[in-house]
């Protein structure tokens, strides 16, 4: 069963845009969290030299990304992979570059360390990791965004929308540098992370 949901069809297109000049001309991208696949398969139809790895730990959501792959019928699109951050070893040892979408706010933060440490083992030096999603920068954010971090520490206590320079500082302790943030609609931020040599 195909899953929909509607930040996909308001997000794809601006993220798409970024992502355009970040990521490697060619070469794997494993995206982690894929959630319904819809980016996934937006994403390899736009980028057709690039071969797309979706990932998820939860067995609806990858019904759903198979589902949209086959759907689809992309011949650069993979069939997902059972992927939690927390738990090693990765099914995927090697990638070109690394994105996660929506996922560093609505997990405990030891999903964002794993998260880290996994793109410090799967990228080359100078592979990219793409994050998009709300941050509190300096703490500052969107009185919306302050609005979702309550409502997502009542659903559950360990999440909650990060402070930016937090996941820097994480991201650095496992060899990725901050090179570059994109201020997005709806006040979202793409956050590209590089992995130093």
């Amino acid at each position: 069963m195909r899953l929909r949901y509607p930040a996909v069809a308001r997000n794809r297109e601006a993220i798409l845009d970024v992502i355009r000049s970040r990521l490697p001309a060619r070469g794997t991208v494993l995206e982690v969290a894929s959630g319904s696949g819809e980016h996934a398969v937006s994403f390899g139809a736009a980028l057709p030299e690039l071969r797309w790895q979706p990932t998820d730990p939860d067995p609806t959501a990858r019904a759903s990304i198979e589902a949209w792959v086959e759907h689809e019928g992309l011949p650069n699109v993979a069939r997902p992979l059972a992927l939690d951050v927390t738990a090693w070893p990765w099914p995927i040892t090697a990638a070109d570059a690394m994105m996660c979408i929506n996922m560093i706010h609505i997990s405990p933060w030891e999903a964002t360390q794993g998260l880290l440490q996994g793109a410090s083992r799967v990228l080359p030096v100078g592979g990219p990791l793409l994050l998009y999603g709300p941050y509190v920068v300096d703490g500052e954010t969107a009185p919306s965004n302050r609005a979702f971090d309550a409502s997502l520490r009542e659903r559950d206590p360990r999440w909650g929308v990060r402070e930016l320079r937090q996941v820097e500082r994480e991201a650095e302790g496992h060899g990725l540098g901050l090179e570059e943030v994109v201020v997005m609609p709806a006040n979202n931020l793409t956050v590209v992370l590089r992995r130093r040599g």
